[in-house]
C-alpha cells in the first residue's frame, strides 16, 4: 500500500511518501534559495519520494523563523523557488510549499516578534507585541499575497502551517493566546484566524490545486490543546477549503515529546476520524514494514523526515524491501 498512488483534488502522487517541511537555515538574508535548495529538493526527487514539501517560506520578513529562511513575500524571491519546482517535476515529484509565519518564534535580528498576547516562548525569550486588529488583518493579507506567488511559481499544493508554535499556532492555543477579543478565548475564536488565512488563501488558487494544514495536534500540558479539541477547531472551517490535514505535535512550549518511533500516528488517526478529513502522519518512522503498517491502519501518507536527510533514496530501497514496483531512474538502474 505504500506504493499505490493517492490523489487529493487534481494531483495524484506515485506513492504514500511525504518528505516535511525542514528549515534548511541555508537561504541569503533576502530570503531567497541557494545551491542548497535545489540540490536538496532535486535528490529527493530522484530518490522518489511522492511529495516533498518546501521548508517554512517567510510570508514577511518579520515572519520568518530565522534571518536564514526562505521568503515569498516579494517577487524577486520566485525565480529560486520556481527552480525548486522546476528540478523536482523533472524527476517525475510533486512539490508544494509550506507558508509561515513565525510570530513570537521568529529570531531575526533586529524585528520586533509578535503573537496574539504578550506571552514570551520561554523564560529566555523576548515579549512579543501583541497584535492589533489590524495588524491581524494585514497578516492576513500577507498569506494571500504569499499563495498567489507560490501559484505563480508553480507548486502543486500549499500548506499553511499552523503547528509547531509559530503565529498560527499560538492563536489556536489557550497556552499562547489570552486575548479577550473575537481571536481569544473559545475554541471557535481561536481558530477564526486560521480560518481567514485559509480564505485568503483559497482565494487565489485553482480550483484544482490542493491546500494542507499543519496543526500540532498534541500540546503535552493539562491546560493545551488535545488531537480531539484540535479537530473540533478544524471542524469549524474545514469548508473553507481544507483537503488534508499534516500532524504533528508540540513546540508551542519548551516541553519536549517523550518520542518514539511512530508516536504521533494516533494523533493522526483521531485527526482524521473526527473531521473526516485526510492525513499526513508520522514521527520518528524509519522502516519500511512501518510505514506499510501505518497506512494499513488508515494514515493516507507518511512523512520521515530525518529518514529522508540521511537517505535520500530510501523510497527505491524500501519499494525492494516491500516489492513494490518503483521507476528507478534510468542513470541508476545498474544499482537497483
Amino acid at each position: 500500500m505504500l506504493f499505490s498512488d493517492f490523489t487529493v483534488r487534481s494531483i495524484t502522487l506515485k506513492n504514500r511518501i511525504v518528505m516535511p517541511p525542514m528549515c534548511m537555515y541555508s537561504a541569503a538574508d533576502d530570503g531567497k534559495a541557494t545551491d542548497w535548495h535545489f540540490t536538496h529538493y532535486a535528490t529527493r526527487a530522484v530518490g522518489r519520494t511522492g511529495l516533498i514539501i518546501v521548508e517554512a517560506t517567510g510570508i514577511e520578513p518579520g515572519g520568518r523563523i530565522s534571518a536564514n529562511d526562505l521568503g515569498i513575500w516579494q517577487d524577486d524571491q520566485l525565480a529560486g523557488l520556481q527552480r525548486i519546482v522546476e528540478l523536482v517535476h523533472k524527476n517525475e515529484g510533486k512539490v508544494a510549499i509550506q507558508l509561515n509565519h513565525a510570530g513570537r518564534k521568529s529570531e531575526v535580528p533586529g524585528l520586533e516578534p509578535v503573537a496574539p498576547s504578550a506571552i514570551p516562548f520561554s523564560e529566555k525569550s523576548p515579549v512579543p507585541h501583541t497584535l492589533t486588529l489590524d495588524e491581524i488583518r494585514q497578516v492576513v493579507e500577507h498569506f494571500r499575497q504569499a499563495a498567489k506567488r507560490a501559484v505563480r511559481a508553480g507548486f502543486d499544493a500549499i500548506e499553511i502551517h499552523g503547528a509547531h508554535g509559530y503565529l498560527l499556532n499560538q492563536f489556536l492555543s489557550p497556552l499562547a493566546n489570552r486575548r479577550q477579543d473575537e481571536y481569544g478565548g473559545t475554541p471557535a475564536n481561536r481558530v477564526r484566524l486560521l480560518g481567514e488565512v485559509v480564505e485568503a488563501v483559497r482565494a487565489e488558487m485553482p480550483v484544482s490545486m490542493p491546500l494542507f494544514v499543519r496543526v500540532s495536534a498534541h500540546e503535552y500540558d493539562c491546560a493545551g490543546n488535545t488531537p480531539e479539541t484540535v479537530a473540533d477547531m478544524l471542524n469549524l472551517v474545514k469548508d473553507k477549503g481544507i483537503d488534508l490535514v499534516h500532524v504533528s505535535s508540540g513546540a508551542v512550549t519548551p516541553v519536549a515529546p517523550r518520542a518514539y518511533p511512530g508516536y504521533q500516528i494516533g494523533f493522526a488517526l483521531t485527526v482524521k476520524e473526527n473531521t473526516g478529513l485526510p492525513v499526513i502522519g508520522g514521527g520518528l518512522v524509519t522502516e519500511p514494514l512501518q510505514t506499510e503498517q501505518i497506512i494499513k491502519a488508515g494514515v493516507d501518507l507518511v512523512f520521515l523526515g530525518r529518514e529522508l536527510l540521511r537517505n535520500p533514496y530510501w523510497p527505491l530501497q524500501a519499494a525492494e524491501r516491500l516489492d513494490g514496483s518503483v521507476n528507478w531512474p534510468e542513470p541508476y538502474l545498474r544499482a537497483r
